[in-house]
């Protein structure tokens, strides 16, 4: 039962995640482009900074809900055994860690440095648009691999 709960609060807390990036990613920011470069900043800007603190408490939950699905799984043991990473399983898994620290970095470096300096730039700046193209690639990082760990988790759980 716990297992089944660990399970399902996790695969939630991802879709939400991923759900929320992607609807930032291809409705948010296009429809936003018809309007006015600082309007349209300032409504992106209020997106974000509203998306951030339910997506860190997504990634949160995923994390401990990941965690206690390999306990219950028995997994989290078989990791210190070295062999575990040659089976079908631990590569699948040892992809999806790793996409999700990637995704984890990225949004990190996007929510914690690269947005709010963007923000605290002068607009229109040469600093500005430069920290907003990058805050632009650091969120494409973070989506694809968020998407390489869905990827990786189906594989996990489908086929090791």
């Amino acid at each position: 039962m716990i297992y089944l709960a660990c399970v399902t609060l996790h695969v939630l807390a991802a879709m939400f995640w991923v759900g929320g990036m992607l609807f930032l990613a291809v409705v948010g920011a296009p429809a936003l482009r018809g309007f006015e470069p600082a309007l349209r900043r300032e409504l992106f800007s209020r997106l974000g900074r509203g998306f951030r603190v339910a997506g860190w408490v997504a990634i949160a939950v995923a994390v401990v809900t990941g965690t206690g699905a390999l306990f219950y799984r028995g997994w989290l043991g078989a990791m210190a055994d070295a062999s575990f990473w040659r089976t079908g399983p631990g590569h699948a898994l040892a992809a999806k860690l790793a996409a999700v620290a990637v995704m984890i970095g990225a949004s990190a470096w996007h929510d914690f440095v690269l947005g709010p300096r963007a923000e605290r730039a002068e607009p229109a700046s040469d600093a500005a648009l430069r920290l907003r193209a990058g805050a632009i690639r650091t969120a494409r990082l973070a989506v694809l691999a968020a998407l390489l760990a869905v990827v990786a988790a189906v594989r996990l759980v489908r086929a090791g």
